[in-house]
């Protein structure tokens, strides 16, 4: 066991066993690195990610590897996951000195922790044109003993010219319609109309790309936004990038036509595509949307809850291959014949033997052959198997069959139950149970969210509680395991017990997120005021007063030698793009002129960029989108008695409809007086001759109260 066994990452404790003499970030490292002058070898990766299990079987558990480390490098392993700050410095250095990026990163420093080298995966050995890890700590090591001083020099010159990488200078004014114009543009210039998505292969979910279309659709009218937004998303539901049998949604495709999936299943992925299908679903009409949003989050909810009521972060792309079961080993260590994909993967002959007379309408769905449908890969992991993903439609089913679709329908529903079943019984792909607080932010948006929609489309309000309690209960469990109050205090990760390592502005501002949509969702004075509290706590730490917008970190950690601010919205927003919307709204509840400037702020600050290339920045366009149309509030007083069916006809109208410019309270008179001290235009909001009333409202003033559906409708048409 090396140092990493006292961790409390799973990535980390993955790599307890390896001869690598690992340390984790830190002082000790540091010290012993300068200490014996060695350089160091930092390996950053996540326990969900299939290539650094790759690189640890072939490289970091080989002992001869390991004595080559140990005599000639101070060795550091990193959870990026836990360490964006960490990452994100060397993930520049590495991108800007290879042109790419990804994990696992492999990259070597001074004993200052300056890089002067990098990379990502290397084989152990040269190939596949790649060079070879060996080789490599050879190499340094050999230019190292020779000529430490001149690395050591041009690793200076190296951190030197990324610390003088700024942000081009604040536009002027903030950018017009215009700019959005042309990033939906950039959007339509690389849609792949064949197959949905935007580029090539490999084919990444990035949801706030979908999220800015739907609401230049809702703002302009924009039919062809509309269609890409839909278009992908239908694509990315019926491909292998879903899980067909349990829901949810794997990291990325590997082809063009989202057939082949890279297999770990993220959090943030289950929870920005859920927000991505409701929108969609409210946008089009379309029940399918909504339904794989429920199917999604049902998969959270089963498997990635904690039993206090936090979210996991992951589960992994690779597992133990069914007739390998008794392999697997009970130390937590991977086993050495771990698959990817093992455990979605099925054979013909197991449908047929599993499914009998249901098993051809099963086949026929998901596109089963008897040879298999996936694609050949190098290590052969996929021969002869499966990947689900939807190859007819019901209707071509019936076709083929000469059943009836409800028929067909019942199939389908028996067969994938069935299938379920049988593939509990496998070994399951390893999870990574931390809980972190900007993914859990995004969660509890995302249930929030969904309980809402769920409360427009069922008269009971049944189908929304669970959503409701969900989001509520994670809200909770944030609060009480990583919201230290009496410093005002949040933490980055919890787990077994333990809550560690100061937040970033991405957990603020994903919190801060997940709060306005709970609150909306149940009206609780409780969460708009953490939210508030929240606020004022991130623009503390981490808002530039004199550039706008947030830095991801505090900057009083000196082993971090950039204090970086994002501008790329990737597989997950930035906090500057998710704390402009967050105030955006915060700023039509509460009436505070500081919000005001710092939105108007931030939004010149990216206006460069939103301007030449909207495309990088999609949830700050989506931003900007929603500062030009305007947000208006809605407030439904409802009597004390609640649940009449006046009150849910004025419910089902609002939630029923894509209104993402627009928030909507639903108040008892309890929630009411709880709120009128910090929101005093809601004071004077009462039902009306006894019944619900829907008051709308822009810029704090507001029209006159409806009481019916469909003069509320008329009213929203306005």
């Amino acid at each position: 066991m090396n140092r990493l066994s006292r961790e409390r990452s799973p990535y980390l404790l993955q790599h307890a066993d390896n001869p690598v003499d690992w340390f984790p970030w830190g002082d000790e490292a540091f010290a012993r690195a300068r200490l014996e002058n060695k350089p160091i070898f930092l390996s950053i990766g996540y326990s969900t990610c299939h290539w650094c299990h790759v690189m640890a079987h072939e490289s970091f558990e080989l002992a001869e590897i390991g004595r080559l480390l140990n005599d000639r490098f101070v060795s550091i392993k990193v959870d990026r996951e836990e360490r964006p700050d960490v990452d994100r410095v060397y993930m520049a250095f590495v991108q800007a000195t290879t042109g790419s990026g990804g994990w696992p990163m492999s990259v070597w420093l001074t004993p200052d922790l300056k890089p002067f080298y990098g990379g990502t995966y290397f084989p152990p050995v040269s190939r596949w044109g790649r060079p070879g890890f060996t080789e490599i700590l050879q190499e340094i090591a050999r230019a190292w003993a020779q000529d430490c001083g001149q690395i050591a020099g041009s690793a200076e010159s190296i951190i030197n010219q990324l610390r003088s990488l700024e942000q081009p200078g604040a536009a002027p004014a903030v950018p017009g319609a215009d700019a959005l114009a042309r990033t939906v543009q950039q959007f339509r210039e690389a849609f792949d109309a064949r197959h949905g998505g935007f580029g090539s292969a490999p084919k990444f979910p990035r949801p706030s790309e979908l999220l800015f279309l739907l609401r230049e659709h809702a703002r302009t009218g924009n039919v062809d936004a509309l269609d890409m937004a839909l278009r992908t998303l239908r694509a990315m539901a019926l491909g292998g990038m879903r899980d067909q049998i349990g829901g949810g949604f794997h990291r990325y495709s590997v082809d063009a036509a989202w057939r082949v999936p890279h297999f770990e299943k993220m959090l943030y992925d289950q929870a920005q595509l859920a927000l991505a299908f409701i929108e969609a679903a409210l946008a089009s009409g379309e029940q399918f949307f909504a339904a794989v949003a429920g199917d999604t989050l049902q998969y959270v909810l089963r498997d990635m809850t904690d039993p206090a009521g936090g979210f996991y972060s992951a589960e992994d792309a690779d597992s133990l291959p069914p007739e390998l079961a008794g392999a697997a080993g009970g130390d937590g260590a991977a086993p050495r014949h771990e698959a990817e994909g093992a455990f979605y993967l099925w054979g013909a002959r197991d449908v047929d033997a599993l499914l009998g007379a249901d098993a051809a309408v099963v086949k026929l769905r998901f596109g089963i052959e008897a040879g298999g449908n996936a694609p050949a890969d190098p290590h052969q992991e996929f021969a002869g198997r499966n990947l689900l993903y939807v190859a007819h439609a019901i209707d071509e089913i019936v076709a083929r069959t000469g059943t009836t679709a409800e028929e067909v329908a019942a199939t389908l529903v028996r067969g994938r139950s069935r299938m379920f079943e049988a593939r509990c019984q496998r070994p399951r792909p390893r999870r990574d149970d931390k809980v972190l607080t900007a993914w859990n932010g995004l969660m509890i948006g995302a249930l929030s969210r969904m309980a809402r929609l769920a409360s427009g489309r069922d008269e009971s309000r049944g189908a929304s509680a669970p959503y409701l309690l969900a989001a509520a209960r994670g809200a909770t469990f944030v609060r009480e395991r990583l919201w230290v109050a009496g410093t005002q205090t949040l933490l980055r990760r919890y787990r077994g017990g333990h809550a560690e390592i100061e937040a970033y502005a991405e957990d603020y501002a994903c919190l801060i997120f997940g709060l306005i949509e709970l609150f909306q969702a149940d009206a609780s004075p409780a969460w708009l005021e953490w939210a508030i509290e929240l606020q004022h706590r991130q623009d503390e730490l981490f808002w530039d007063d004199a550039g706008g917008g947030w830095f991801s970190t505090t900057g009083r950690d000196p082993s971090v030698l950039l204090r970086m601010k994002e501008d790329y919205d990737g597989a997950e927003p930035t906090a500057s793009s998710m704390s402009v919307m967050n105030l955006l709204m915060l700023s039509h509840l509460v009436d505070e002129p500081a919000w005001s400037v710092r939105i108007e702020k931030t939004l010149r600050l990216f206006g460069t960029r939103l301007e030449r290339m909207g495309r990088a920045v999609p949830m700050m366009a989506a931003a900007l989108s929603t500062e030009m149309a305007g947000l208006q509030q809605i407030v439904i007083a409802i009597p004390a008695a609640a649940g009449s069916p006046e009150e849910t006809a004025l419910v089902r109208e609002v939630a029923g409809r894509y209104l993402p410019f627009t928030i909507a309270l639903t108040l008892t008179p309890e929630r009411r007086a709880a709120l009128a001290a910090r929101l005093p235009m809601i004071a004077a909001m009462q039902p009306v001759g006894g019944g619900a009333a829907a008051y709308l409202c822009r810029n704090f003033t507001c029209r006159p109260p409806v009481t019916t559906p469909e003069d509320l409708a008329a009213a929203l048409a306005v």
